[in-house]
Protein backbone atom coordinates (compact mmCIF):
# COMPACT_ATOMS: atom_id res chain seq x y z
CA UNK A 1 0.00 0.00 0.00
CA UNK A 2 3.04 2.59 1.15
CA UNK A 3 4.59 1.76 -2.81
CA UNK A 4 1.31 2.38 -4.33
CA UNK A 5 0.94 6.20 -2.21
CA UNK A 6 4.51 6.59 -2.95
CA UNK A 7 4.01 5.74 -7.07
CA UNK A 8 1.15 8.25 -7.11
CA UNK A 9 3.09 10.96 -5.06
CA UNK A 10 5.84 10.67 -7.24
CA UNK A 11 3.30 10.80 -10.69
CA UNK A 12 0.84 13.64 -9.01
CA UNK A 13 3.86 15.80 -7.27
CA UNK A 14 5.49 17.26 -11.14
CA UNK A 15 1.63 17.80 -12.05
CA UNK A 16 0.85 19.99 -9.01
CA UNK A 17 4.00 21.88 -9.07
CA UNK A 18 2.93 23.02 -12.98
CA UNK A 19 -0.48 23.86 -11.84
CA UNK A 20 0.90 26.07 -9.16
CA UNK A 21 3.75 27.80 -11.43
CA UNK A 22 0.68 27.97 -13.74
CA UNK A 23 -1.34 29.80 -11.31
CA UNK A 24 1.84 32.10 -10.32
CA UNK A 25 1.99 33.47 -13.55
CA UNK A 26 -1.72 33.76 -14.30
CA UNK A 27 -2.15 35.91 -10.63
CA UNK A 28 1.07 38.10 -12.04
CA UNK A 29 -0.19 38.53 -15.61
CA UNK A 30 -3.56 39.81 -13.71
CA UNK A 31 -1.57 42.16 -11.89
CA UNK A 32 0.07 43.68 -14.47
CA UNK A 33 -2.92 44.21 -16.53
CA UNK A 34 -4.21 45.49 -13.37
CA UNK A 35 -0.76 48.43 -13.55
CA UNK A 36 -1.48 49.17 -17.09
CA UNK A 37 -4.90 50.13 -16.58
CA UNK A 38 -4.51 53.52 -17.57
CA UNK A 39 -2.86 52.14 -21.22
CA UNK A 40 -6.82 50.05 -21.32
CA UNK A 41 -8.39 53.04 -20.45
CA UNK A 42 -7.04 55.67 -23.16
CA UNK A 43 -7.41 52.42 -25.55
CA UNK A 44 -11.18 52.39 -24.96
CA UNK A 45 -11.53 56.24 -24.78
CA UNK A 46 -10.10 56.36 -28.14
CA UNK A 47 -12.25 54.27 -29.62
CA UNK A 48 -15.22 55.81 -28.68
CA UNK A 49 -14.01 59.20 -29.03
CA UNK A 50 -13.17 57.60 -32.67
CA UNK A 51 -16.71 57.01 -32.78
CA UNK A 52 -18.12 59.95 -31.69
CA UNK A 53 -16.22 61.95 -34.33
CA UNK A 54 -17.87 59.86 -37.13
CA UNK A 55 -21.53 61.23 -35.76
CA UNK A 56 -20.30 64.70 -36.59
CA UNK A 57 -19.43 63.76 -40.20
CA UNK A 58 -23.02 62.27 -41.41
CA UNK A 59 -26.11 63.80 -41.66
CA UNK A 60 -27.90 60.41 -42.44
CA UNK A 61 -30.32 58.90 -39.73
CA UNK A 62 -29.38 55.39 -40.54
CA UNK A 63 -25.74 55.90 -39.98
CA UNK A 64 -26.45 57.74 -36.75
CA UNK A 65 -28.12 54.75 -35.57
CA UNK A 66 -25.56 52.41 -36.60
CA UNK A 67 -22.96 54.57 -34.69
CA UNK A 68 -25.18 54.78 -32.16
CA UNK A 69 -25.73 51.18 -31.62
CA UNK A 70 -22.09 50.67 -31.41
CA UNK A 71 -21.24 53.50 -28.53
CA UNK A 72 -24.03 51.79 -26.95
CA UNK A 73 -22.25 48.36 -27.22
CA UNK A 74 -18.63 50.26 -26.16
CA UNK A 75 -20.72 52.05 -23.07
CA UNK A 76 -22.74 48.86 -21.98
CA UNK A 77 -20.33 47.35 -19.26
CA UNK A 78 -17.73 50.89 -19.46
CA UNK A 79 -20.39 53.80 -18.09
CA UNK A 80 -24.22 52.70 -17.74
CA UNK A 81 -24.94 56.17 -17.99
CA UNK A 82 -23.31 57.23 -21.47
CA UNK A 83 -24.77 53.46 -22.47
CA UNK A 84 -28.66 54.75 -21.51
CA UNK A 85 -28.43 58.37 -23.13
CA UNK A 86 -26.87 56.17 -26.68
CA UNK A 87 -30.16 53.70 -26.34
CA UNK A 88 -32.53 56.62 -26.17
CA UNK A 89 -31.04 58.73 -28.89
CA UNK A 90 -30.73 55.52 -31.26
CA UNK A 91 -34.53 54.88 -30.29
CA UNK A 92 -35.30 58.26 -31.35
CA UNK A 93 -33.36 58.14 -34.57
CA UNK A 94 -35.42 54.30 -34.89
CA UNK A 95 -38.61 56.24 -34.52
CA UNK A 96 -37.85 58.88 -37.37
CA UNK A 97 -36.98 55.98 -39.24
CA UNK A 98 -40.20 54.12 -38.21
CA UNK A 99 -38.43 50.93 -38.39
CA UNK A 100 -39.52 48.40 -36.53
CA UNK A 101 -37.17 46.41 -35.66
CA UNK A 102 -34.57 48.69 -35.28
CA UNK A 103 -37.52 50.01 -32.98
CA UNK A 104 -37.56 46.92 -30.95
CA UNK A 105 -34.02 46.55 -30.73
CA UNK A 106 -33.63 49.51 -29.27
CA UNK A 107 -35.78 49.43 -26.65
CA UNK A 108 -34.46 46.32 -26.23
CA UNK A 109 -31.24 47.65 -25.73
CA UNK A 110 -32.97 50.66 -23.30
CA UNK A 111 -34.46 48.25 -21.19
CA UNK A 112 -31.20 45.87 -20.67
CA UNK A 113 -29.82 49.17 -19.65
CA UNK A 114 -31.97 50.22 -16.66
CA UNK A 115 -31.76 46.78 -15.30
CA UNK A 116 -27.45 47.37 -15.27
CA UNK A 117 -28.86 50.87 -13.56
CA UNK A 118 -31.20 49.03 -11.30
CA UNK A 119 -34.55 50.53 -12.57
CA UNK A 120 -35.81 47.62 -12.99
CA UNK A 121 -39.78 48.84 -12.97
CA UNK A 122 -38.85 51.19 -15.87
CA UNK A 123 -37.27 48.06 -17.59
CA UNK A 124 -40.47 45.42 -17.11
CA UNK A 125 -42.93 48.74 -18.53
CA UNK A 126 -40.84 49.15 -22.02
CA UNK A 127 -40.56 45.01 -22.09
CA UNK A 128 -44.26 44.78 -21.51
CA UNK A 129 -45.22 47.47 -24.50
CA UNK A 130 -42.64 45.39 -27.02
CA UNK A 131 -44.67 43.43 -29.80
CA UNK A 132 -42.02 41.15 -30.87
CA UNK A 133 -44.09 39.06 -33.08
CA UNK A 134 -44.05 41.11 -36.10
CA UNK A 135 -39.66 41.35 -35.72
CA UNK A 136 -39.20 37.28 -34.82
CA UNK A 137 -35.81 37.67 -35.82
CA UNK A 138 -34.85 39.40 -32.45
CA UNK A 139 -36.72 37.00 -30.45
CA UNK A 140 -34.06 35.54 -28.87
CA UNK A 141 -32.51 39.05 -27.80
CA UNK A 142 -35.82 39.90 -26.20
CA UNK A 143 -36.16 37.04 -23.84
CA UNK A 144 -32.73 37.46 -22.90
CA UNK A 145 -33.28 40.69 -21.99
CA UNK A 146 -36.09 39.64 -19.85
CA UNK A 147 -33.79 36.66 -18.35
CA UNK A 148 -30.78 39.07 -17.33
CA UNK A 149 -33.65 41.81 -15.76
CA UNK A 150 -35.51 39.19 -13.79
CA UNK A 151 -31.70 37.31 -12.61
CA UNK A 152 -30.92 40.96 -11.49
CA UNK A 153 -34.37 41.50 -9.49
CA UNK A 154 -33.81 37.70 -7.91
CA UNK A 155 -30.13 39.04 -6.91
CA UNK A 156 -31.82 41.69 -5.00
CA UNK A 157 -34.63 40.48 -4.03
CA UNK A 158 -35.64 41.12 -0.39
CA UNK A 159 -36.83 37.64 0.78
CA UNK A 160 -36.58 34.09 -0.57
CA UNK A 161 -40.39 33.98 -2.24
CA UNK A 162 -39.59 37.02 -4.20
CA UNK A 163 -35.93 35.41 -5.45
CA UNK A 164 -37.43 32.18 -6.07
CA UNK A 165 -40.41 33.54 -8.32
CA UNK A 166 -37.61 35.63 -10.30
CA UNK A 167 -35.05 33.20 -10.67
CA UNK A 168 -38.49 30.81 -12.05
CA UNK A 169 -39.10 33.25 -14.64
CA UNK A 170 -35.40 33.76 -15.48
CA UNK A 171 -35.41 29.87 -16.15
CA UNK A 172 -38.80 30.13 -18.21
CA UNK A 173 -36.97 33.15 -20.37
CA UNK A 174 -33.89 31.74 -21.03
CA UNK A 175 -35.75 28.51 -22.67
CA UNK A 176 -37.30 30.56 -24.71
CA UNK A 177 -33.91 32.50 -25.89
CA UNK A 178 -32.57 28.60 -25.93
CA UNK A 179 -35.79 27.92 -28.63
CA UNK A 180 -34.89 31.18 -30.77
CA UNK A 181 -31.19 31.03 -30.85
CA UNK A 182 -29.12 29.37 -34.10
CA UNK A 183 -27.95 26.26 -33.59
CA UNK A 184 -23.89 26.67 -32.53
CA UNK A 185 -23.79 30.61 -32.05
CA UNK A 186 -22.55 32.04 -28.84
CA UNK A 187 -25.60 32.97 -27.21
CA UNK A 188 -27.23 29.26 -28.29
CA UNK A 189 -23.31 27.86 -26.33
CA UNK A 190 -23.73 30.25 -23.55
CA UNK A 191 -27.67 29.45 -23.15
CA UNK A 192 -27.15 25.52 -23.67
CA UNK A 193 -24.55 25.42 -20.90
CA UNK A 194 -26.44 27.43 -18.52
CA UNK A 195 -29.47 24.88 -18.88
CA UNK A 196 -26.58 22.01 -18.03
CA UNK A 197 -25.64 24.26 -14.77
CA UNK A 198 -28.54 24.32 -13.39
CA UNK A 199 -29.33 20.36 -13.90
CA UNK A 200 -26.23 19.90 -12.00
CA UNK A 201 -24.58 18.12 -15.56
CA UNK A 202 -21.61 19.89 -14.86
CA UNK A 203 -18.93 17.76 -16.64
CA UNK A 204 -21.26 18.77 -19.95
CA UNK A 205 -21.45 22.49 -18.91
CA UNK A 206 -17.22 22.07 -18.77
CA UNK A 207 -17.13 19.89 -22.11
CA UNK A 208 -19.81 22.19 -24.25
CA UNK A 209 -17.86 25.48 -22.90
CA UNK A 210 -14.21 24.53 -22.50
CA UNK A 211 -14.41 23.65 -26.21
CA UNK A 212 -15.98 27.04 -27.28
CA UNK A 213 -13.58 29.29 -25.05
CA UNK A 214 -10.40 28.53 -27.21
CA UNK A 215 -12.25 29.59 -30.63
CA UNK A 216 -13.50 32.71 -29.26
CA UNK A 217 -11.74 35.98 -30.32
CA UNK A 218 -9.68 38.08 -27.04
CA UNK A 219 -12.23 40.74 -27.88
CA UNK A 220 -15.40 39.45 -27.43
CA UNK A 221 -16.89 40.92 -24.88
CA UNK A 222 -18.24 37.36 -23.85
CA UNK A 223 -15.22 35.93 -23.46
CA UNK A 224 -15.17 36.72 -19.87
CA UNK A 225 -18.84 35.24 -19.35
CA UNK A 226 -18.32 32.26 -20.54
CA UNK A 227 -15.20 31.70 -18.51
CA UNK A 228 -16.67 33.06 -15.19
CA UNK A 229 -19.48 30.28 -16.03
CA UNK A 230 -16.50 27.72 -16.17
CA UNK A 231 -14.88 28.67 -12.83
CA UNK A 232 -18.71 28.76 -11.59
CA UNK A 233 -19.03 24.96 -12.97
CA UNK A 234 -15.95 23.74 -11.05
CA UNK A 235 -16.92 25.92 -7.78
CA UNK A 236 -19.62 23.83 -7.39
CA UNK A 237 -17.81 20.68 -8.48
CA UNK A 238 -15.35 21.47 -5.40
CA UNK A 239 -12.45 21.91 -7.61
CA UNK A 240 -11.55 25.17 -6.28
CA UNK A 241 -8.07 25.05 -7.70
CA UNK A 242 -9.57 25.45 -11.02
CA UNK A 243 -12.42 27.70 -10.20
CA UNK A 244 -9.75 30.50 -9.23
CA UNK A 245 -8.19 29.88 -12.65
CA UNK A 246 -10.93 30.38 -14.85
CA UNK A 247 -12.11 32.95 -12.09
CA UNK A 248 -8.34 34.81 -13.16
CA UNK A 249 -8.85 34.28 -17.15
CA UNK A 250 -12.17 36.02 -16.69
CA UNK A 251 -10.81 39.27 -14.70
CA UNK A 252 -8.32 39.29 -17.27
CA UNK A 253 -10.76 39.33 -20.05
CA UNK A 254 -12.89 41.99 -18.41
CA UNK A 255 -9.86 43.97 -17.68
CA UNK A 256 -8.46 43.96 -20.63
CA UNK A 257 -11.57 45.23 -22.56
CA UNK A 258 -11.86 47.91 -20.12
CA UNK A 259 -15.45 46.42 -18.83
CA UNK A 260 -16.74 48.13 -15.67
CA UNK A 261 -19.51 45.53 -14.76
CA UNK A 262 -18.26 42.41 -13.78
CA UNK A 263 -18.47 39.50 -11.25
CA UNK A 264 -15.08 37.78 -11.59
CA UNK A 265 -12.56 39.86 -9.87
CA UNK A 266 -14.84 40.56 -7.10
CA UNK A 267 -15.01 37.02 -6.41
CA UNK A 268 -11.63 36.35 -6.84
CA UNK A 269 -11.19 38.93 -4.25
CA UNK A 270 -13.37 36.70 -1.76
CA UNK A 271 -11.12 34.01 -2.84
CA UNK A 272 -7.71 35.84 -2.19
CA UNK A 273 -9.37 37.02 1.16
CA UNK A 274 -9.91 33.08 2.01
CA UNK A 275 -6.54 32.19 1.40
CA UNK A 276 -4.97 34.63 3.74
CA UNK A 277 -3.63 36.88 0.74
CA UNK A 278 -4.91 40.23 2.07
CA UNK A 279 -2.74 42.36 -0.05
CA UNK A 280 -4.34 40.91 -3.11
CA UNK A 281 -7.76 40.95 -2.07
CA UNK A 282 -8.03 44.33 -0.84
CA UNK A 283 -6.23 45.24 -4.45
CA UNK A 284 -9.08 43.91 -6.35
CA UNK A 285 -12.00 45.06 -4.35
CA UNK A 286 -11.01 48.23 -4.27
CA UNK A 287 -10.28 48.41 -8.52
CA UNK A 288 -14.06 46.33 -8.68
CA UNK A 289 -15.92 49.10 -6.14
CA UNK A 290 -14.28 52.00 -8.18
CA UNK A 291 -15.07 50.12 -11.76
CA UNK A 292 -19.00 49.83 -10.18
CA UNK A 293 -19.07 53.32 -9.07
CA UNK A 294 -17.84 54.67 -12.70
CA UNK A 295 -19.94 51.89 -14.52
CA UNK A 296 -23.06 53.09 -12.15
CA UNK A 297 -23.59 49.30 -12.33
CA UNK A 298 -26.05 49.60 -9.29
CA UNK A 299 -26.39 45.82 -8.51
CA UNK A 300 -22.98 45.40 -8.20
CA UNK A 301 -21.82 48.46 -6.48
CA UNK A 302 -24.45 46.76 -3.69
CA UNK A 303 -22.67 43.34 -4.27
CA UNK A 304 -19.51 45.16 -3.48
CA UNK A 305 -20.42 47.20 -0.34
CA UNK A 306 -21.31 43.36 1.27
CA UNK A 307 -17.94 42.65 0.74
CA UNK A 308 -16.30 44.96 1.10
CA UNK A 309 -15.96 45.94 5.11
CA UNK A 310 -14.79 42.48 5.61
CA UNK A 311 -11.75 42.65 3.60
CA UNK A 312 -10.96 46.14 4.55
CA UNK A 313 -10.96 45.26 7.53
CA UNK A 314 -9.21 42.26 7.56
CA UNK A 315 -6.82 44.61 5.51
CA UNK A 316 -6.46 47.17 8.25
CA UNK A 317 -5.61 44.66 10.66
CA UNK A 318 -2.54 43.68 8.13
CA UNK A 319 -1.87 46.77 8.28
CA UNK A 320 -1.66 47.21 11.88
CA UNK A 321 -0.06 44.26 12.11
CA UNK A 322 2.85 44.88 10.07
CA UNK A 323 3.00 48.81 11.60
CA UNK A 324 3.42 46.86 14.40
CA UNK A 325 6.12 44.57 13.16
CA UNK A 326 7.81 47.65 11.17
CA UNK A 327 7.99 49.45 14.43
CA UNK A 328 9.53 46.37 16.69
CA UNK A 329 11.44 45.97 13.65
CA UNK A 330 12.63 49.43 13.63
CA UNK A 331 13.13 49.95 17.12
CA UNK A 332 15.27 46.43 17.02
CA UNK A 333 17.48 48.00 14.15
CA UNK A 334 17.99 51.26 16.29
CA UNK A 335 18.98 49.58 19.42
CA UNK A 336 21.12 47.09 17.10
CA UNK A 337 22.41 50.12 15.14
CA UNK A 338 22.86 51.90 18.34
CA UNK A 339 24.92 48.64 19.58
CA UNK A 340 27.14 48.45 16.64
CA UNK A 341 27.82 52.33 16.58
CA UNK A 342 29.14 51.52 20.05
CA UNK A 343 30.99 48.22 18.84
CA UNK A 344 32.69 50.73 15.92
CA UNK A 345 33.90 53.21 18.51
CA UNK A 346 35.20 50.65 20.23
CA UNK A 347 36.77 49.11 17.50
CA UNK A 348 38.16 52.40 16.50
CA UNK A 349 39.88 52.91 19.31
CA UNK A 350 41.16 49.31 19.87
CA UNK A 351 42.08 50.01 16.09
CA UNK A 352 44.17 52.92 16.68
CA UNK A 353 45.96 51.53 19.89
CA UNK A 354 46.36 48.45 17.41
CA UNK A 355 48.05 50.64 15.15
CA UNK A 356 49.74 52.45 17.24
CA UNK A 357 51.36 49.33 18.72
CA UNK A 358 52.08 48.55 15.38
CA UNK A 359 53.90 51.69 14.77
CA UNK A 360 56.02 51.72 17.88
CA UNK A 361 57.02 47.47 17.34
CA UNK A 362 57.70 48.52 13.78
CA UNK A 363 59.91 51.45 15.32
CA UNK A 364 61.54 48.84 17.60
CA UNK A 365 61.91 46.46 14.49
CA UNK A 366 64.39 49.09 12.86
CA UNK A 367 66.11 50.00 15.54
CA UNK A 368 66.24 45.81 16.33
CA UNK A 369 67.61 45.70 12.50
CA UNK A 370 69.90 48.74 13.19
CA UNK A 371 70.93 47.45 16.46
CA UNK A 372 71.49 43.69 14.35
CA UNK A 373 73.59 45.36 11.76
CA UNK A 374 75.49 47.35 14.46
CA UNK A 375 75.85 43.65 15.93
CA UNK A 376 76.86 41.82 12.54
CA UNK A 377 79.56 44.31 11.72
CA UNK A 378 81.02 44.53 15.33
CA UNK A 379 81.33 40.61 14.98
CA UNK A 380 82.61 40.65 11.82
CA UNK A 381 85.40 43.17 12.71
CA UNK A 382 85.82 41.06 16.39
CA UNK A 383 86.23 37.99 13.81
CA UNK A 384 88.91 39.80 12.23
CA UNK A 385 90.19 40.47 15.17
CA UNK A 386 90.20 36.91 16.23
CA UNK A 387 91.48 36.41 12.94
CA UNK A 388 94.37 38.44 13.17
CA UNK A 389 94.73 37.23 16.60
CA UNK A 390 95.22 33.42 15.22
CA UNK A 391 97.14 34.70 12.93
CA UNK A 392 100.01 36.47 15.25
CA UNK A 393 99.86 33.40 17.59
CA UNK A 394 100.61 31.57 14.84
CA UNK A 395 103.50 34.01 13.76
CA UNK A 396 104.89 34.18 17.17
CA UNK A 397 104.97 30.87 17.72
CA UNK A 398 106.92 30.02 14.36
CA UNK A 399 109.14 32.53 15.13
CA UNK A 400 109.72 32.16 18.98
CA UNK A 401 110.37 28.99 17.85
CA UNK A 402 112.67 29.83 14.83
CA UNK A 403 114.33 32.22 17.05
CA UNK A 404 115.48 29.96 20.30
CA UNK A 405 116.90 27.60 17.20
CA UNK A 406 118.44 30.46 15.15
CA UNK A 407 119.70 31.98 18.75
CA UNK A 408 121.44 28.15 19.74
CA UNK A 409 122.89 28.19 16.47
CA UNK A 410 124.70 31.52 16.92
CA UNK A 411 125.77 30.49 20.13
CA UNK A 412 127.52 27.25 18.67
CA UNK A 413 128.71 29.30 15.71
CA UNK A 414 130.13 32.44 18.23
CA UNK A 415 131.68 29.09 20.78
CA UNK A 416 133.41 27.66 17.59
CA UNK A 417 134.56 30.95 16.39
CA UNK A 418 135.79 31.82 19.71
CA UNK A 419 138.07 28.30 19.81
CA UNK A 420 139.55 29.38 16.44
CA UNK A 421 140.41 32.92 17.71
CA UNK A 422 142.00 30.93 20.37
CA UNK A 423 143.65 29.03 18.45
CA UNK A 424 144.99 31.90 16.26
CA UNK A 425 146.19 33.93 19.72
CA UNK A 426 147.78 30.53 21.07
CA UNK A 427 150.12 29.94 18.59
CA UNK A 428 151.21 33.67 18.07
CA UNK A 429 149.61 34.63 14.78
CA UNK A 430 148.99 38.15 15.39
CA UNK A 431 148.96 39.53 12.50
CA UNK A 432 146.18 36.43 10.88
CA UNK A 433 144.57 37.47 14.22
CA UNK A 434 143.91 41.14 13.41
CA UNK A 435 142.82 39.83 9.73
CA UNK A 436 140.21 37.72 11.08
CA UNK A 437 138.58 40.38 13.39
CA UNK A 438 139.27 43.28 10.88
CA UNK A 439 137.04 40.82 8.29
CA UNK A 440 133.18 40.95 7.55
CA UNK A 441 133.05 38.11 5.50
CA UNK A 442 131.82 36.17 9.00
CA UNK A 443 128.59 38.40 9.43
CA UNK A 444 127.55 38.77 6.08
CA UNK A 445 127.60 34.99 5.65
CA UNK A 446 125.81 34.86 8.81
CA UNK A 447 123.16 37.71 7.48
CA UNK A 448 122.70 36.17 4.14
CA UNK A 449 121.57 32.90 6.42
CA UNK A 450 119.75 35.05 8.65
CA UNK A 451 117.49 36.15 5.50
CA UNK A 452 116.65 32.86 3.66
CA UNK A 453 115.70 31.18 7.10
CA UNK A 454 113.55 34.80 7.65
CA UNK A 455 112.36 34.10 3.82
CA UNK A 456 111.78 30.52 4.33
CA UNK A 457 109.53 30.98 7.34
CA UNK A 458 107.99 33.73 6.03
CA UNK A 459 106.66 31.72 3.03
CA UNK A 460 106.06 29.08 5.29
CA UNK A 461 103.11 31.40 6.74
CA UNK A 462 101.79 33.52 3.53
CA UNK A 463 103.21 30.58 0.80
CA UNK A 464 100.91 33.31 -2.08
CA UNK A 465 102.59 36.25 -0.58
CA UNK A 466 104.44 36.62 -3.55
CA UNK A 467 101.54 36.14 -6.55
CA UNK A 468 99.20 38.43 -4.08
CA UNK A 469 101.67 41.30 -3.66
CA UNK A 470 102.36 40.93 -7.53
CA UNK A 471 98.51 41.13 -7.85
CA UNK A 472 98.35 45.12 -6.27
CA UNK A 473 100.58 46.42 -8.48
CA UNK A 474 99.74 47.74 -12.05
CA UNK A 475 100.56 45.48 -15.31
CA UNK A 476 104.31 45.21 -16.20
CA UNK A 477 105.63 46.25 -12.92
CA UNK A 478 105.56 42.61 -11.27
CA UNK A 479 108.88 42.03 -8.82
CA UNK A 480 110.87 39.55 -10.63
CA UNK A 481 113.22 37.18 -8.27
CA UNK A 482 116.82 36.05 -9.48
CA UNK A 483 117.32 32.65 -9.32
CA UNK A 484 117.75 30.82 -6.21
CA UNK A 485 115.73 34.26 -4.10
CA UNK A 486 113.00 33.21 -2.21
CA UNK A 487 112.54 37.23 -2.04
CA UNK A 488 114.07 40.57 -2.47
CA UNK A 489 114.91 43.69 -0.32
CA UNK A 490 111.90 45.18 -1.60
CA UNK A 491 109.54 41.71 -0.81
CA UNK A 492 111.11 41.62 2.43
CA UNK A 493 109.99 45.47 3.63
CA UNK A 494 106.46 44.51 3.07
CA UNK A 495 106.73 41.35 4.47
CA UNK A 496 107.63 43.07 7.78
CA UNK A 497 104.63 45.48 7.31
CA UNK A 498 102.62 42.28 7.07
CA UNK A 499 103.62 41.14 10.14
CA UNK A 500 103.34 44.67 11.52
CA UNK A 501 106.46 46.38 11.92
CA UNK A 502 105.74 49.36 10.07
CA UNK A 503 108.35 52.00 11.55
CA UNK A 504 110.59 52.68 8.92
CA UNK A 505 113.47 52.50 11.32
CA UNK A 506 113.02 49.17 12.77
CA UNK A 507 112.58 48.10 9.08
CA UNK A 508 116.03 49.64 8.17
CA UNK A 509 117.85 48.42 11.64
CA UNK A 510 116.26 44.79 10.35
CA UNK A 511 117.52 44.98 7.21
CA UNK A 512 120.68 46.80 7.42
CA UNK A 513 120.06 49.45 5.33
CA UNK A 514 119.29 53.92 5.87
CA UNK A 515 116.28 54.93 6.65
CA UNK A 516 115.99 57.08 3.23
CA UNK A 517 116.79 53.50 1.36
CA UNK A 518 113.89 51.85 3.19
CA UNK A 519 111.54 55.16 2.51
CA UNK A 520 112.41 55.18 -1.20
CA UNK A 521 111.05 51.46 -1.44
CA UNK A 522 107.94 52.16 0.03
CA UNK A 523 106.92 55.31 -2.25
CA UNK A 524 108.62 53.73 -5.39
CA UNK A 525 105.85 50.60 -4.88
CA UNK A 526 103.03 52.64 -3.59
CA UNK A 527 103.74 54.46 -6.76
CA UNK A 528 103.13 51.02 -8.53
CA UNK A 529 99.73 50.23 -6.65
CA UNK A 530 97.58 49.09 -8.57
CA UNK A 531 94.15 50.86 -6.93
CA UNK A 532 94.39 54.13 -4.29
CA UNK A 533 98.06 54.78 -3.27
CA UNK A 534 96.51 55.21 0.90
CA UNK A 535 95.06 51.80 0.33
CA UNK A 536 98.37 50.16 -0.66
CA UNK A 537 99.64 49.40 2.54
CA UNK A 538 96.29 47.96 3.81
CA UNK A 539 95.56 46.09 1.01
CA UNK A 540 99.50 44.22 2.26
CA UNK A 541 97.72 43.65 5.23
CA UNK A 542 95.13 41.74 4.44
CA UNK A 543 97.36 39.26 1.77
CA UNK A 544 96.72 35.52 3.11
CA UNK A 545 93.63 37.01 5.67
CA UNK A 546 91.06 34.46 3.83
CA UNK A 547 93.39 31.93 5.06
Amino acid sequence: MNKIWTLFLIICFPVLLYSQDEMNSLLDELDATLDKSEFYHNKKEAEMNKLSSLLKLTSSNTQKYEIYQKLYNEYRAYQSDSALNYARRSLKVANTLKDLNKINTAKLNLASIMGTLGMYKEATDILNKVDINPTPEIKSFYYGVHSSIYLYMSEYAASNQEKNSYVQLTQQFRDSVFKYDPANSKSYVITQANKFFEKGQYDETLRMLQDYFPKMSNNDPDKAVVAYIISETYQRKKDFEQEKKWLIKSAISDLQLEKKEYISLRSLAFIMYKEGDIDRAYKYIKRSLEDALFCNARLRTYEISRMMPIINDAYQKQNDTNRHQLIVFLVSASILSLFLLVVLILLFKQMKKLSKAKKEISLANSQFIELNKELNSFNEKLNETNTTLKEANLVKEIYIGRYMDQCSVYISKLDEYRRKLNVIVSSGKTAELVKAVKSKEFIEVELKEFYHNFDKTFLLLFPNFIEEFNSLLTDNEDIKLKPGELMNTELRIFALIRLGISDSVKIAEFLRYSLSTIYNYRTKLRNKALGPRDEFEANVMRIGTNK
